[in-house]
């Protein structure tokens, strides 16, 4: 394969992968990377068995974690199902974000698991393999958009039960503060685990806009190996009146 074309490939997949994987992560181990994230303006509510009040909540993918207002942070045990209850100031209106909307957050590593494979698979420049790549990328293109769409499900239902609690104003978003372009480039410029503006949820998004062209780039690749491989051949005008 030229190599101007399997380069772009490869920096494709390595960069979906990294993204891929850091959004896998998620909470409770990395609580910069979250799926949605929850604000509360006023309304003092709680969550779960703890009557501390809190001012904001983050949902990832293995946990959600919350921010009580004094300063004290916690998270729910690590689960591939976790439901989430909240309740007002006065705990007798709730909402529960129920394991169903977060169950399918677990397609997250399965889409990072093809990633890594189409990585390995972009490396060798045999034209099995490269198909083969192209073939994983695609695969895990699909996987992904599967996971935005399961994270654009679990951002819209929690931003409807916020709005269920009685006396509670809130501010649900995805990447909160910032645009999501912009909140992409300070994740680049300032490093993945310290920005408190990075968003799994764009990061997911970038991933698969990523696999997509890095599909694309090796099945062209590929196809140009084929083209240059089958013109390689030279011949004179006079070879057309040889006889054999």
């Amino acid at each position: 394969m030229p190599r101007v074309f399997h380069i772009p490939g490869v920096i494709f997949l390595l960069c979906a992968f990294v993204l891929l994987f850091l959004t896998s992560i998620s909470l409770p181990y990395l609580t910069a990377i979250d799926i949605a994230r929850v604000k509360f303006k006023s309304g003092n509510p709680s969550v779960g068995p703890d009557t501390n009040a809190i001012h904001e909540i983050r949902f990832g993918t293995w946990a959600n974690c919350w921010y009580e207002n004094q300063g004290v942070r916690a998270c729910s045990s690590a689960d591939n199902a976790y439901t989430t209850t909240l309740f007002d100031a006065h705990r007798q209106d709730s909402v529960t974000i129920g394991a169903s909307w977060t169950r399918g957050l677990a397609v997250h590593p399965v889409a990072t698991g093809v990633t890594f494979i189409a990585l390995l698979l972009s490396l060798s420049t045999h034209v099995t393999f490269t198909l083969l790549a192209s073939l994983a990328s695609f695969l895990a293109a699909l996987l992904t958009l599967i996971a935005f769409a399961i994270d654009i499900a679990l951002y819209a239902w929690v931003k409807h039960q916020m709005g269920k609690l009685d006396g509670v104003a809130s501010n649900t978003d995805t990447a909160p503060g910032e645009s999501p372009p912009l909140s992409l480039l300070l994740v680049m410029r300032h490093g993945w685990l310290t920005s408190e503006r990075t968003a799994g949820f764009w990061m997911t998004f970038v991933s698969f806009l990523l696999l997509c062209f890095a599909g694309c780039t090796v099945c062209f690749g590929r196809r140009r190996d084929r083209m240059e491989g089958a013109t390689s051949y030279k011949y004179s005008w006079k070879d057309r009146f040889r006889r054999y």
